[in-house]
């Protein structure tokens, strides 16, 4: 079956099209150091063809989860050292999620005197911090100067991680954090060149993927997106508008050559990720839904079907570290404990069993 078969992402290379979608996990601390127990996680799914990891702050402003890993300081690089060395040993492939937070967070969070987004509004609701539940605060809105310091975060976040021995990054610009606050014409209300009109509001997120393929080479670098989420207040309600700001992201980052478009939405046969598919070009990733579970004939039907070059899983890669050899034998699967998504331990991480077990 194809979806077994081998498959190039720019200069990655990958042994099938079964991807490891980034997971939101929370096992690196207080510190945001990825330590042995990250590393043994992600060994353990080397054999995915590509494990995309969970979203890494390039800055302690841009930290959204208490426990999330960062890549802001050497010791955090030295932490995805190990992983990337202990995912190599296994034959595995891996790149790093390259998330700015933005206004999904607080400053019990990040240990800073703000938070930031493209405009003063909050989410509406309660973040998780280390002291308890509270309400989003206001945001900062980015003056264009510091737009210009956050991309230069995660370009720099982007050279970091190369250096560290990951085969590549992700830009984060889906799920309501910083760069798809941008997309929105709710959360970002700006009248500025990063504003407004669908082609302004899609000017952040370009400039930061040009800008990170420049840095460690368009080959290495793939990009996030879910339109129309509707996720953590960044919403987008108008058909026209979604369709013309992700035609925009798409016509500006598309002569880059980047290795990979990944895209989360729950059509993703539907007309309007299909004809952002065909806008990119280039190699394209599908992700089913976000708190859906994405099937094993689901996953081999986008691939035969040439709705996709490969697809990207989350549920079922937190709870079967082999995915891959489940589902090209067709064995059952081990069942997510979503009560376990989340903590500091082994237990949900690294203690699903094998097959061979």
């Amino acid at each position: 079956m194809k979806l077994f078969s081998p498959v190039s992402l720019g200069d990655i290379e990958l042994a099938n099209r079964v991807v490891m979608a980034p997971l939101t996990r929370t096992r690196s601390g207080a510190d945001g150091v990825p330590g042995e127990l990250v590393a043994e996680h992600y060994a353990q799914r080397a054999s995915h063809g590509l494990i995309i990891t969970e979203g890494t702050y390039p800055s302690a402003e841009s930290r959204a989860y208490w426990g999330q890993p960062g890549i802001s300081n050497d010791e955090q690089a030295a932490g995805w050292r190990r992983v990337a060395d202990a995912v190599h040993a296994e034959g595995g492939r891996i790149v790093l999620q390259l998330m700015h937070g933005g206004r999904v967070s607080h400053t019990d969070i990040t240990g800073t005197d703000r938070i930031v987004g493209p405009s003063a509004i909050a989410i509406e609701g309660e973040v998780h911090t280390p002291e308890g539940k509270k309400a989003f605060p206001v945001p900062h809105e980015l003056t264009i100067d510091e737009i210009h310091e956050a991309r230069a975060e995660l370009v720099e976040a982007a050279r970091r991680a190369v250096e560290a021995g990951l085969d590549g990054v992700e830009v984060h610009s889906a799920n309501g954090y910083l760069l798809h606050e941008f997309l929105s014409p709710v959360s970002n209300q700006r009248t500025d060149a990063y504003g407004g009109s669908p082609e302004n509001r899609a000017r952040f997120t370009i400039e930061v993927t040009a800008a990170v393929a420049e840095a460690v080479g368009a080959g290495r670098v793939g990009i996030r997106l879910s339109p129309a989420h509707n996720i953590q207040g960044v919403l987008e309600l108008d058909e026209a508008d979604v369709t013309a700001t992700y035609q925009a992201v798409v016509d500006g980052i598309g002569p880059l050559g980047l290795a990979y478009m990944s895209v989360l939405h729950n059509d993703p046969t539907g007309d309007l990720v299909q004809e952002l598919r065909t806008r990119f070009t280039g190699k394209f990733i599908a992700n089913s839904g976000f708190g859906t579970v994405t099937t094993r004939d689901e996953a081999i039907g986008l691939v035969e079907q040439n709705h996709a070059d490969a697809v990207a899983v989350g549920r079922l890669s937190i709870a079967n570290p082999d995915l891959v050899a489940r589902w090209e034998g067709n064995h059952p699967e081990n069942t997510p404990n979503g009560a376990t998504f989340y903590g500091a331990g082994a237990e949900g991480y690294t203690d699903y069993p094998r097959l061979t077990a």
